[in-house]
C-alpha cells in the first residue's frame, strides 16, 4: 500500500493520490519538496538498520535523480523529491534492499513539475551548490549565495517550535541566512531528563547514542526536527547539518564522534540526506577536530554519490591548526596540525572553515593560508570567538563587526560566522548549570540572542544583497597593495577600511557606481557613478566601498 503526497516545505498541499492516474498527475512545483509515503510489508526488528531504500526520478528527456529514502517510525518509509525544472513528467521507481519487502520495492509512480512560483527566495533561485571557480556557494540559477551564519548549535534537541519562530524571525531581521546545528546532543556522558526547554533536558534522536553507537533511532525526535527546519527555511536561514560532534560538543562529555563505528556514521548521514537533502542545506561532516575522525571521508565519498542536487558538503576544524594543544598532547583523538587542508584533493569536499578559537584575539592569518590551498575549496572562519565567552568578557560589541569584515576580506570569501556563549548551547535560563566559564555566560538563549556583536555581523549580508560578486577574489593588488579589497575585476568591488580614508583602485569601469556603506549602522550612503579611480570615505572610522 502506498500514498504521495506533494508537499512544500513540509506543508500538505494536496491530499493522496494514486501514482497510476497519469491523467491525473500531482502538479509539483520546481525546487518543492515532494513526499512519498510507502508501508512495508515485511517486519524488521529494526528497519533503521535493515533496509536501504532508493528511488530513482526519470523526466521525460531522460535525465535521471536518485534520492535515498528514509524510516519514519512502525512500517512508514518516506522519499522526498525537488524537481529542478518546470515542465517535465517525472516517474519514479524504488529499489529497496529487501527485494521480497513488496511495499518498498518496484513501487512506481509519476509526478509533473511545474513553474515555481516565486514566493520563497531561497527555493525561488534553486537548491545550492558550488560555484565555478569553487570559491563561492551559489543558487541552481547561478544567483550567488554569501554566508551569513549564526551557531544555535542546539537547537535540534533542545529548542521548542515556538522558541525557533522567535529565534528565526530575529536572525533573518538582522541579515543571517544559516544556522549551524548539532542534529543530536553528541556527547555520550551526558544526563538529564529526556525534555526540550526544560533544565538539563534534552531530546534524544538515539536511544543509544550513551553506548556508544547510532542504531536505535528515534523516528519521533526527527518527526519534531521537520518542524523545526522548516520553521527556520521559512525564514529563508539553510540549515547547516552536523551530523555528530568530533570536538568539545555540547558540555564537553565525550562525544561520540571520535569513537563512531564509520558505518554507523555514513547510515546516519545517508539519513540525513535523505530526510532534508531535497531542501536547502549544507552538510558540516566533521565538526571540531582534524577531520579524520571515524565515517567522515566515507560519508563525503557517499554525499557525493548520492546527493543528487551536489549540496556543498564541508569540514569544520578545531583551532590547532599548526601546532599541539595541551588537550592534544598524549590525547589519539584530538587531532592537531591539519592545517585546515584535510582531504583537499578530494572531490566530495567544497569547502573547509577554520577555527580561530576564542580568547578574544583576531587571527586572519587562517584563512589567508587557506585561501592559497589547491585545489581550490572555499572558506571561511566557521568559528571566531563567540560574543559572550568567558563569563561575558570576549568578542563584544564591535569586535564581532571587525571579525567579520577582516575574515571576509582575508581570504573567507564563502562568508562569515558568529555565535554566543549561552546561545550555542541553548540555555534555558540564565543560571542553568552544566560549562565552565570559559564556554558561557550569565545569559539565556533568549537574551544571548540580542547581543549587540551579531547586529554587525549581520549587515555584512546587505553589501552584497543583488550584487554579482560569484567567485570574487583577493586582489590587493589593485590597491598597489595598501588596503585589503576583494573583486571580481570589471564587475565587483568591495573593501573595508577599518579606519577610512582613501582608497584608489586601477581600472574600474566607469559604467558602474560606488557607495559607503557604514557597517556600524547598516546605512548605505548615496549612490554616485564611478569618476575615476580614488574613493575617499565620509569619515575616519569604520567603512564599506561597494562598487558594482
Amino acid at each position: 500500500m502506498r500514498t504521495a503526497t506533494c508537499a512544500l516545505l513540509g506543508l500538505l498541499l494536496l491530499g493522496a493520490c494514486t501514482p497510476e492516474e497519469a491523467t491525473n498527475l500531482i502538479e509539483v512545483p520546481q525546487w518543492s519538496t515532494y513526499e512519498i509515503t510507502l508501508d512495508a510489508t515485511s517486519d524488521y526488528s529494526n528497519p533503521y538498520t535493515e533496509v536501504e531504500l532508493t528511488a530513482t526520478f526519470t523526466n521525460d528527456a531522460g535525465e535521471q535523480l536518485t534520492r535515498p529514502g528514509f524510516w519514519d517510525g512502525g512500517n512508514t518509509w518516506k522519499i522526498r523529491f525537488a524537481p529542478p525544472d518546470d515542465h517535465s513528467v517525472w516517474s519514479w521507481s524504488t529499489t529497496a534492499s529487501n527485494p521480497d519487502d513488496a511495499g518498498l520495492h518496484q513501487q512506481t509512480g509519476k509526478i509533473k513539475a511545474t513553474e515555481q512560483p516565486g514566493e520563497h527566495p531561497l527555493l525561488a533561485h534553486g537548491l545550492l551548490h558550488m560555484s565555478e571557480g569553487k570559491r563561492n556557494v551559489v543558487h541552481q540559477d547561478g544567483t550567488p549565495f554569501l554566508v551569513v551564519g549564526d551557531t544555535p548549535w542546539a537547537i535540534p534537541f533542545r529548542a521548542t517550535a515556538e522558541q525557533v519562530q522567535t529565534y528565526a524571525a530575529d536572525r533573518q531581521q538582522k541579515g543571517f541566512n544559516a544556522a549551524l546545528l548539532m542534529s543530536v546532543q553528541p556527547d555520550m556522558k551526558a544526563e538529564g531528563p529526556n525534555a526540550r526547554n526544560t533544565d538539563q533536558g534534552f531530546a534524544r534522536g538515539f536511544a543509544d547514542l550513551s553506548d556508544g553507537h547510532l542504531n536505535e533511532l528515534q523516528p519521533e525526535y526527527y518527526q519534531y526536527l521537520d518542524t523545526l527546519i522548516e520553521i527556520l527555511i521559512d525564514h529563508e536561514i539553510v540549515p547547516v547539518y552536523q551530523p555528530v560532534f568530533h570536538g568539545f560538543g555540547w558540555k564537553g562529555l565525550d562525544v561520540l564522534g571520535n569513537y563512531v563505528n564509520p558505518d554507523e556514521y555514513v547510515r546516519y548521514c545517508r539519513y540525513l540526506l535523505a530526510r532534508y537533502g531535497s531542501r536547502p542545506a549544507f552538510w558540516l561532516l566533521a565538526g571540531d577536530n582534524g577531520g579524520r575522525d571515524p565515517g567522515v571521508r566515507e560519508s563525503g565519498i557517499m554525499m557525493e554519490k548520492e546527493d543528487c542536487y551536489q549540496q556543498p558538503t564541508g569540514l569544520h576544524y578545531n583551532p590547532c591548526d599548526d601546532y599541539v594543544a595541551p588537550w592534544a598532547v598524549d590525547n589519539p583523538i584530538k587531532h592537531c596540525e591539519h592545517y585546515n587542508k584535510e582531504w583537499q584533493a578530494e572531490d566530495w569536499l567544497d569547502f573547509q572553515w577554520a577555527q580561530t578559537g576564542h580568547s578574544d584575539d583576531h587571527l586572519y592569518h587562517k584563512v589567508e593560508r587557506m585561501y592559497y590551498n589547491k585545489p581550490t575549496k572555499a572558506v571561511a572562519n566557521g568559528e571566531p570567538t563567540y560574543e559572550g565567552m568567558n563569563d561575558g568578557q570576549n568578542g563584544l560589541g564591535w569586535w564581532q563587526g571587525e571579525e567579520a569584515w577582516m575574515q571576509l576580506m582575508s581570504g573567507g570569501t564563502m562568508g562569515v560566522v558568529y555565535g554566543a556563549a549561552a546561545l550555542w548551547q541553548w540555555k534555558i535560563t540564565a543560571d542553568e548549570a552544566g560549562w565552565t566559564a570559559w564556554a558561557s555566560q550569565n545569559k539565556s538563549w533568549r537574551e544571548a540572542m540580542a547581543m549587540e556583536g551579531s547586529r554587525y555581523v549581520g549587515y555584512v549580508s546587505k553589501v552584497f544583497e543583488g550584487m554579482d560578486f560569484t567567485d570574487m577574489q583577493k586582489r590587493p593588488d589593485l590597491t598597489g597593495d595598501k588596503h585589503p579589497l576583494l573583486a571580481v575585476e570589471g564587475k565587483f568591488y568591495v573593501s573595508y577600511l577599518p579606519k577610512g580614508g582613501t582608497i584608489e583602485i586601477k581600472d574600474v569601469p566607469g559604467d558602474l557606481t560606488y557607495r559607503w556603506f557604514n557597517p556600524k549602522t547598516g546605512a548605505f550612503g548615496e549612490k554616485f557613478p564611478v569618476d575615476g579611480n580614488s574613493f575617499t570615505a565620509p569619515r575616519n572610522d569604520p567603512w564599506v566601498l561597494v562598487i558594482g
